[in-house]
């Protein structure tokens, strides 16, 4: 039963195309599938659950985004295995991707805590975990 579950996530982005770079690659390597594709967004889907990413108007870019003020600190996705954070973690390195807590790294969430911590385009902060 999926009552209770997320059925979408939606996040508005201050450059679309930039965010469809960063995050299809990274979803597609979890197993999502893209999904719909419009003028000013796309989304992915895996089960039946999808995010969204919006293209936000342009009146709206003057405050940027901060994890920091109220609203989504983050967003964390289960990996399959250590050996998939590991990999993510030289995927995302490769692409310029900023690695947080590069001094704590994979242990940044804790001794028992396997993860790599990173940013999108907009300084969303975004957290792959291994089992």
């Amino acid at each position: 039963m999926s009552t209770g579950l997320i059925h979408h996530i939606e996040l508005y982005v201050s450059d679309l195309k930039s965010s469809i770079n960063f995050w299809g690659w990274f979803l597609e390597e979890l197993g999502y599938e893209s999904f719909q594709s419009w003028e000013s967004g796309h989304s992915w889907k895996l089960g039946a659950t999808y995010i969204v990413f919006v293209q936000a108007e342009e009146r709206f870019l003057d405050v940027p985004y901060h994890r920091s003020r109220v609203g989504l600190n983050h967003l964390a996705f289960h990996a399959n295995s250590r050996q998939q954070v590991d990999a993510m973690t030289k995927m995302l390195e490769s692409k310029g991707v900023k690695i947080l807590y590069t001094d704590k790294h994979p242990y940044a969430g804790g001794e028992n805590y396997y993860a790599v911590f990173f940013e999108d385009p907009d300084r969303i902060k975004v957290e792959l975990v291994a089992p």
